[in-house]
């Protein structure tokens, strides 16, 4: 199994930026699947993005869509989500979690592979 942990989590402010880091170690990182969950206060955790195996196809819910970009660079084991133009909403833990099929990933996160802890992201107003 792959063994994933988040990092880049904070608080800032509307509009602000931030990059979460998906840092993945176990079995080979380039035979999974990468998504980006988010889990408001009071609300089910829902899919943000995700990343086939080889990086060249992304996929986003429309919530993020335009604001988010989803990378992965399989020689550092690590995928990332670059969030711009954050809004008070985007408030949630993010996680990352890992698969091997896509549709699975884009379809939520039931049933999944393998999960990280999580990383709080704060936007202020």
């Amino acid at each position: 199994q792959v063994q994933l942990v988040e990092s880049g989590g904070g608080l800032v402010q509307a509009g602000d930026s931030l990059r979460l880091s998906c840092a993945a170690s176990g079995r080979t990182f380039s035979a999974f699947v990468i998504g980006w969950f988010r889990q408001a206060p009071g609300k089910e955790r829902e899919f943000a993005a995700a990343i086939s195996r080889s990086g060249v196809n992304t996929y986003y819910a429309d919530s993020v869509k335009g604001r988010f970009t989803i990378s992965r660079d399989n020689t550092k084991n690590t995928a990332y989500l670059q969030m711009n133009s954050l809004k008070p909403e985007d408030t949630a833990v993010y996680y990352c979690a890992a698969d091997s099929l896509l549709n699975r990933v884009i379809a939520g996160p039931s049933g999944l592979g393998a999960w990280g802890q999580g990383t709080l992201v704060t936007v202020s107003s």
